[in-house]
Order: C-alpha cells, then structure tokens, then sequence
C-alpha cells in the first residue's frame, strides 16, 4: 500500500486524488495552500471551490501543512500553478526524502526562465542537496470527467523507467489508463503548448467562424508545437501521442477547456483581465504560458505564428479580428 501525496487542491489535484482513492489500495492526501479551502473540504467533503458537485473519500486526508501530507509520502505529486511552482516546491523541499518519486502534473512553462516543470523541479532539489527520481504525468484529462470516472487514458513521462513503471501501476484503474513514455521533454512541451492553442481556437469559436477555422487551427497548431518540442530534443511522435494530439483535439474543441473559454469571450469583445476575474481563481494556464513558449521558441530560432498572434491579443490588446487576418494573410508556403 503506497502513501500518496497530492500537492495542490485545485480542480486537477482534487481529481487526481479522488481517483486515487476510488481506485483503493493507498493511503492518499490532498494538500491545499488555503485553509479555508481545506477546511470547507474537510467539513463538506467536497471541494466547492474548485471542483464541486464531486464527494471526497473519506480515504483522503485533507491538510493544509506541507509537512504532514508529505510525511512518510512514497510518490508525491505537485499539482501546483506554474506560476507558483517553483516557490511551492522551495516550501516543501525541507521536508522531502530521498526514497520519494516526485511527478509534476502541472502543464505550463516557467515564466523568465522558460524551464519547463520537470526542470525547475530539477533546480529546486539541486539547491536543497536532493535527488530524487521525477516524472511528468500529461494527456487529455478534463478534471471533472476523471472525478467523475469517465474512462481517460493519459502519459506518464520519466528518464527513470522504475518510476514510470510504478506510478502506471499505482495510478492506473478501470476509469484511467497510464501509457509510458520516456520522451519527457516531448510529453511537458505538449501539454503546455497546446494550452496556448487552445485559446485561438476559443477566439475562432467566439468570432463564429465555423468548423473548418477550427480544424486548420488545430492542425496548423499541432505544427508549432511539434516543430518547437523537436528543437528543444523531444520526439514528434510524442507530439501525435496522448500529451500532444490527445490534449490539444480536448482542449481546443471541449466545453469544460478554460483556455478555450477565455478564448471565446476574448472573440466576443469581452477584455482579459473581466474573462480572468471571471475564473474566480481558477487558472488558464495558456495565458501565462503564451509568452514563455514564445521566448523558448526564439531562444531556439523557433516560428510560431499562432502564438505570436495570442501575445498580442493577450499583451497587447490587438483585436481579434485582426489577429486571425494576419494568420491568414501571412506569405504562402510548402506544408
């Protein structure tokens, strides 16, 4: 029986660890950064802020203290934004041991830096003296399905195949399936970058552009992704896997996708800062992740018209019509 820590209470994390504990065979908390938020949990069993109308085992222990949920914790799972990955990870460190597997299951990109979350992990554990083994779990997962036990099938990505073995075994159940991969770099660049996508084909659907705006979108998108995760040393056949295709065909087209969301009220006229209000603290990985994929891409001598083109929308206040007229309008090319 493996002890299970979930470092992260949003909808995500939530979902991760009801999973986990519908599956059975662990003992499973969930932390949560808020008090209040983990006292509702504990009261109400349910994550009203985040993920309701889904109950929590009793199997899972909810905590606010980083130090309890990771004490004795044989896998332990940031589910933290990226935004503040890197601090989270700096709070916990103190109490990590070296026996423990660590799997990011945040998909964004570090902002400044343009580290992907394995890597500032890697940073992380370096400055406090540790090693241990980390993974990245990524692939088409709206939250509230896998809550719900909809059947889904995901990736988990590691160098170490003793990890990626036994958190497939671990967390694998008759609701969710866990492939292997060992294309880390591939699997993280995917599942962030399809985020950035996700939001242009939210501003197609907000504009009213059809069906074949939407396709070309997430074609042409899958084409950006897969060029900038080859430069940085994935493999394009991970980019037409689970964490690449898979994420990106859910995100773009699904109704529970926030980048997709914040995308369409963007094409309705709405301004970002209202759309993010909106989200009541919610995140929308895709628009802090824009400008960090495009300051990858450039340190790689990458093109990514797409998401040059939500930078200015989403920076730079450029309207969304003249976004898409640019993309259209760019210089012919071989496919």
């Amino acid at each position: 029986m493996s002890r299970i820590a979930v470092m992260g209470s949003g909808a995500w994390g939530t979902a991760i660890a009801i999973s986990l504990a519908r599956r059975g065979g662990h003992h499973v908390a969930l932390w949560s950064f808020a008090q209040e938020v983990a006292d509702t949990m504990r009261k109400d069993r349910e994550n009203r802020a985040f993920l309701p109308g889904f109950r929590l085992p009793e199997a899972i222990h909810v905590t606010e203290h980083a130090a309890e949920a990771l004490d004795g914790a044989d896998i332990i799972v940031n589910v933290t934004p990226s935004e503040f990955a890197r601090a989270s990870l700096q709070g916990f460190a103190p109490h990590l041991r070296p026996h423990q597997l660590l799997v990011s299951a945040t998909k964004g990109i570090e902002d400044r830096t343009f580290l992907r979350m394995s890597q500032v992990i890697g940073e992380v554990l370096t400055a406090h003296g540790l090693q241990l083994s980390c993974g990245a779990l990524s692939g088409p997962s709206f939250a509230q399905e896998v809550a719900a036990g909809a059947p889904t099938a995901i990736t988990i990505a590691s160098d170490d195949a003793d990890l990626a073995a036994r958190v497939q075994r671990e967390f694998s159940s008759n609701s969710l399936r866990l492939y292997t991969n060992d294309d880390i770099v591939g699997v993280e660049l995917g599942g962030s970058l399809k985020n950035v996508i996700a939001i242009a084909a939210g501003i197609v659907a907000g504009l009213g552009l059809g069906f074949n705006s939407n396709a070309a979108l997430i074609t042409r998108g899958i084409a950006e992704m897969t060029r900038l995760a080859v430069a940085c040393g994935g493999r394009k056949e991970t980019l037409a896997g689970l964490s690449g295709l898979g994420d990106l065909v859910l995100t773009c087209t699904g109704s529970l996708s926030r980048n997709r969301t914040v995308g369409m009220e963007l094409g309705k006229g709405r301004g970002l800062e209202e759309i993010l209000a909106g989200l009541e603290g919610k995140v929308a990985e895709g628009v802090r992740t824009t400008s960090a994929a495009l300051g990858l891409a450039r340190r790689h001598g990458v093109e990514m018209p797409i998401a040059e083109q939500m930078e200015a929308i989403l920076m730079h206040g450029q309207p969304p019509e003249q976004a898409i007229q640019e993309l259209m309008l760019r210089p012919g090319r071989d496919e």
